[in-house]
């Protein structure tokens, strides 16, 4: 049943334009910042710099040590942290393949620390004395099942026996549980639910609780016995992460990530007695994507991490209801009360900025780069420290802080100019078609630096009207948009953010393992509900919220993999049904447009574009075009200098072709006084920008939009899907698409009808890299089978050098934590680091 659910904001609660007025995104060097998404961030307490993402903090028995796990992309680690001062102590650095997750914990007694090893199937042990970690031989989990069959166990939570001598492990990647014995290192292992994250014991002991956050359960082993033994499940809500037992043991507290919800366990009868909203508003989507627990002090008080909402929300347990909420960093990972005081991990801090150089990281040499030096893990973690005597009312005033950060308090009416976006779900609009075209990986200033409108810097444009002719002019003719921001910092977050208007918890938490080589899944693009960021993953897309409303759709290249005959296929059922299943998937051997593409596999088919336009015809044809079409045009993400595939040049120019015979095309037809095309990229991966790493390419194109005006209104992703949603007569999916700006600036109401000719690139499409390309030899050693398995570092230097010259050099990302710092603290601060 659902108890006291927490209305913060009582009136309109949507904030469509609030992020208008956010600026720019990024550190403002005052210790605040703007997310990409727009929610201001004004971190309680003091401030410390963490490693790369924390995802979880725990406290030695003898409340001396504050243990944290840093799980980012590039060097991980286990930090010690002194909680008197909150100062980091000590670091202990795992560069790729060495990994560490989720799981911390001390036994009972202090002396040892444990920390999962993630993809490298083990525990990693320490001796504690001194305040100091020494690391001990690991245990090692089983690598084959009963069968003899290769199992990737990927340990994540882990807990002690209160007797010390055995742990638990939740096996993240097997839908398992194994349960060591400290002594000889011996293990047994058992099947529980799907993606099983966190463990808590109870009983003396006796029984552990496993959260299996692929799904919405909780199972229950008996462990008091000769081997584990699934006893039963408990239900609770979607994707439940962390879990934490209340004084007794008696009652377990359960974070479900995609339903914003704590589900209160009650141990001995193993149901659920009451379930605490972690709504910020009435009838709120989801997204406060709760993932961490811990309880007060004197146990009266819930704590909650909302990674998603960026705050810690205070639950009065006996009340059931949220009490007020405490505003952090971006990206709240873990909680730990101490003292009179919270310690708060955030994952991803105060952001990124810019990342043009000059400063760290020094791209001058050639030879491969370290992976801590572009957009997925350039940011830096944080360590909140915040003070909690100020009461009651210290509360009320942090509550409406976080109240306005998020625009929880502001109205529901965008600001519009003429009546083209509605104001309202179901209002008319001339819009009846609405086309969609994401991309790969570039940033503002790579394309549109040197454009002469907008805000760019011509010193970051590689790829001008020679190799981008059409981006460029559409750019230039409708309107252009240079304050558009990517949701996420890779593509695996980013197809979420694409058609989802979120990334959960799961996917936060997998992606950089995947992409640095620590044996994660890919947590993306495919039909895994774990990865479904909403209350119900079989409602969690676009295409499904289409399906249940009855609005037609089509799909080119959008979450397919090729089968056996190279033909597109997706996992989802819904969105299969609704596939060109000609359309290519992403692969870098086919061409986007051209017939010439000297890369082309014998599996390619058509080039993308000419399958594209091939059903087009056909929709001319008979007149039913639908509603909404999604296409994936790839290309420009280019193989970098490998040698034998196409120049960085000539796969910018194959997009570009594309996208100018798509606009071409529409603006040709009977449907293009009623069409709307979208383009945007999935993310901005680690181009130079000199706004931010998030600052990205956008594009709307429409009778509408042909205005040739700059638009600098603060949009992002989530932007582009709620400005889709309106048109299609659809509800926001998440709390990040009602808060987001639509994009009505970029409309007038008087259209303009002048079709748009495409313009062929003048760069050869057919020139391909050598063995003398610029660091061909670190391309070549690339792995471009799937989105950004690479060094996304000298990936692009490659590129640069490939466009500028081999003796040129790459502008260096940058990354100010805090901002601009005086120069005679630089030196500080990097030793610092």
């Amino acid at each position: 049943m659902l108890a006291g659910t927490a209305v913060l904001v009582t009136g309109a609660a949507v904030a469509l334009a609030a992020a208008g007025g956010q600026g720019t995104a990024g550190p403002k060097g005052d210790g605040t910042a703007v997310t990409p998404v727009g929610y201001k961030v004004t971190p309680a307490g003091h401030q410390v710099q963490l490693g790369n993402l924390p995802l979880n903090a725990v406290l030695s028995p003898d409340r001396s040590m504050l243990l944290v796990s840093n799980a980012g992309q590039g060097t991980q680690s286990l930090q010690v942290v002194d909680p008197a001062d909150s100062e980091v102590v000590q670091t202990l650095s795992y560069p790729s393949p060495q990994a560490v997750f989720t799981g911390l914990a001390f036994s009972p007694d202090g002396k040892r620390a444990y920390a999962s090893g993630g993809g490298r199937e083990i525990i990693h042990t320490y001796d504690v004395s001194g305040g100091r970690l020494t690391e001990t031989a690991p245990v090692k989990l089983p690598t084959k099942n009963p069968d003899g069959k290769a199992v990737n166990m990927y340990p994540a939570g882990i807990a002690v026996t209160p007797d010390g001598k055995r742990l638990v492990v939740a096996d993240r990647l097997a839908d398992a549980a194994t349960v060591v014995t400290l002594a000889d290192g011996s293990t047994q292992t058992v099947a529980v639910g799907h993606a099983p994250y966190a463990v808590a014991l109870a009983e003396n002991g006796r029984t552990a609780f496993v959260t299996n956050q692929g799904g919405d359960t909780v199972s229950v082993l008996d462990i008091g016995g000769d081997k584990p033994e699934v006893r039963s499940a408990v239900k609770v809500g979607t994707h439940p992460n962390a879990v934490v037992a209340g004084p007794g043991q008696d009652t377990l507290y359960v974070a479900d990530g995609d339903s914003d919800e704590v589900s209160v366990i009650d141990v001995p009868t193993r149901k659920v007695t009451r379930t605490l909203s972690l709504a910020p508003y009435r009838n709120a989507p989801v997204g406060s994507n709760p993932d961490a627990l811990a309880l007060s002090e004197d146990g009266r008080q819930l704590y909650v991490a909302n990674a998603g909402n960026n705050d810690i929300a205070v639950i009065d347990l006996k009340r059931g209801r949220t009490a007020g909420l405490i505003p952090t960093a971006w990206y709240p990972t873990a909680v730990v009360p101490l003292d009179g005081k919270l310690y708060v991990t955030n994952a991803k801090g105060l952001g990124a900025g810019p990342n043009n150089g000059p400063g760290h990281p020094d791209p001058t040499s050639t030879a491969p780069q370290s992976p801590d030096q572009y957009s997925g893990s350039m940011m830096k973690g944080t360590l909140s420290a915040i003070p909690l005597d100020g009461g009651d009312r210290q509360l009320r005033r942090w509550t409406r802080t976080v109240v306005a950060n998020n625009g929880f308090d502001e109205g529901n009416s965008p600001r519009a100019v003429g009546a083209v976006v509605p104001r309202r779900v179901g209002e008319r609009t001339p819009i009846k078609h609405v086309i969609y075209v994401v991309k790969e990986n570039r940033t503002y200033d790579q394309e549109f630096g040197s454009l002469k409108k907008g805000n760019g810097d011509a010193s970051l444009n590689l790829f001008g009207d020679e190799s981008a002719p059409n981006a460029r002019a559409l750019q230039r003719r409708f309107v252009t948009l240079d304050n558009f921001y990517a949701d996420a910092e890779v593509s695996a977050q980013g197809w979420n953010w694409t058609v989802a208007a979120n990334s959960n918890p799961y996917s936060e938490q997998g992606w950089p393992a995947n992409y640095s080589g620590r044996n994660h899944s890919y947590p993306s693009e495919n039909g895994d509900p774990a990865i479904a960021p909403n209350r119900d993953p079989d409602h969690a897309y676009l295409w499904q919220r289409l399906d249940d409303k009855g609005v037609s759709f089509r799909n080119y290249g959008f979450y397919v993999n090729a089968d056996a005959s190279g033909q597109a296929v997706a996992e989802d059922p819904v969105l299969n049904a609704g596939t060109d299943h000609g359309f290519g998937p992403y692969n870098l051997s086919c061409p986007d447009s051209a017939g010439t593409f000297p890369a082309r596999s014998k599996t390619c088919g058509s080039p993308r574009i000419e399958e594209w336009k091939k059903e087009f015809t056909q929709y001319e044809k008979d007149g039913n075009l639908p509603a909404f079409e999604m296409v994936r045009l790839p290309n420009d993400h280019t193989s970098g200098t490998r040698a034998g595939m196409p120049t960085p040049q000539a796969y910018v120019a194959d997009n570009d072709w594309a996208l100018g015979q798509l606009v071409d095309a529409v603006s040709h037809s009977p449907f293009w006084k009623s069409t709307a095309i979208f383009v945007t990229e999935d993310d901005a991966q680690n181009g130079p920008d000199h706004v931010d790493a998030h600052r990205t390419i956008s594009q709307v194109i429409s009778p509408y939009t042909q205005t040739g005006r700059v638009d600098s209104t603060f949009y992002s992703t989530a932007s582009m899907v709620r400005t889709i949603e309106l048109l299609l007569g659809l509800r926001p999916m998440t709390q990040f698409d009602a808060y987001a700006t639509p994009m009505v600036n970029s409309f007038t109401a008087r259209p303009d009808d002048t079709p748009y000719d495409a313009v062929k690139p003048t760069t050869d499409l057919t020139a391909v890299n050598t063995v003398n390309s610029p660091m061909a030899g670190v391309s070549a050693r690339q792995d471009l089978t799937k989105e950004d398995q690479i060094d996304e570092r000298t990936f692009n230097e490659a590129i640069w050098k490939s466009v500028r010259g081999a003796k040129s050099v790459m502008p260096a990302p940058r990354h100010d934590l805090y901002g601009a710092v005086p120069d005679d603290q630089a030196a500080e601060l990097e030793d610092d680091d």
